[in-house]
């Protein structure tokens, strides 16, 4: 018979750790014998209930409640399907990323027939790609177009330079990142970032534009 049958089941404890299990004996096998028995002792563990619970619901798990609550939703969905189909970015070139940017709309990735289409007047554009490096005396002008922009309105940042100052953080006349001027949607990295990356921060901010409450915002204004 196996050593391990004889031990007592109250002699032993166990440690379950992330990689192992750890064995620890309080007696030998021959003083196993010699142990009375006793009754375990239970700790009390508090249980916590539903009410104390702070728990934030994911926006897919956001079920619309009552009737015009269902109206609005349906209405901010094909609201923002319509959007996400037809941006129409603000071309703000202003150093070597603006080639990336401009890259975009050859025909090797053809952005237009994803419904991004470039418009060279803030009044036709919803979205602002700050592409290169911000400096102080160009910060005014960026904001002055993005306040003509309509709303809904967002921003991408494009670029190391544009994020945060890049190759020129520490110039006397640089701006440190594009939202010290304006609010930032999605940021793209790199010095510059391919095509492909500025293609994708815009599908990201297409998500978020499909996560947006346009319509069930207006009782809060």
């Amino acid at each position: 018979m196996n050593s391990l049958s004889r031990w007592h089941p109250q002699s032993v404890k166990v440690y379950f750790t992330s990689s192992r299990t750890i064995f620890r004996t309080m007696a030998t096998v021959s003083q196993a014998s010699t142990i009375s028995p006793h009754t375990p002792q239970t700790k009390k563990v508090n249980s916590i209930t539903s009410k104390e619970r702070c728990e934030v619901a994911l926006p897919s798990a956001n079920k619309p409640v009552g009737a015009l609550q269902y109206v609005l939703s349906s209405v901010d969905a094909v609201a923002n399907w319509a959007r996400i189909n037809s941006l129409h970015p603000m071309t703000f070139g202003l150093a070597c990323c603006a080639i990336e940017m401009m890259h975009c709309s050859t025909p090797r990735y053809d952005q237009d027939r994803l419904g991004i289409i470039f418009r060279a007047s803030p009044r036709q554009s919803d979205v602002m790609i700050v592409a290169g490096t911000l400096t102080n005396k160009m910060a005014p002008a960026l904001r002055q177009v993005y306040d003509q922009m309509p709303e809904p309105r967002w921003v991408v940042s494009m670029g190391s330079c544009a994020n945060g100052g890049g190759y020129y953080h520490y110039s006397y006349s640089v701006v440190r990142g594009c939202d010290r001027v304006v609010p930032v949607d999605v940021y793209v990295p790199g010095c510059p970032p391919t095509a492909e990356a500025l293609l994708y921060g815009l599908f990201v901010l297409q998500k978020k534009i499909r996560r947006t409450k346009q319509t069930r915002m207006w009782y809060r204004r």
